[in-house]
């Protein structure tokens, strides 16, 4: 049974901070990559396509996590925790809203075979 979390964290920057935001979150990278548990960890633009018309934040990080103990330990990263405050919390902070939100691959009551 598949274990891994995948990970939406979409960021909507205050007008005018959009590519001060994206670089930041660009900061985050290198360090997260080598965290335990971490199989994928990338921040990306929205871009226009006729084929994908959704409204959506425009910066979104796309996150694969071994599993939920590794996703929840890199949730409390002092980087981690230290970047909410100061960017997202702070009044002066350059984003006004975020969503983060974690998914399975699994689907439920999955009838996995039981590994003795």
């Amino acid at each position: 049974m598949s274990k891994k979390v995948y990970c939406l964290a979409q960021f909507l920057p205050k007008p005018g901070q959009e590519q001060a935001l994206f670089h930041v979150l660009q900061q985050l990278e290198p360090n997260t990559l080598r965290e335990d548990g971490c199989l994928q960890y990338r921040v990306t633009r929205q871009q226009e396509s006729a084929f994908a018309p959704g409204n959506g934040f425009p910066i979104v990080f796309n996150e694969i996590w071994a599993d939920m103990a590794s996703f929840e330990a890199h949730c409390q990263r002092t980087e981690i925790k230290t970047f909410f405050e100061k960017y997202c919390l702070a009044e002066d902070g350059i984003a006004s809203d975020w969503n983060v939100c974690v998914y399975t691959d699994e689907a439920e009551n999955f009838d996995a075979p039981i590994l003795a």
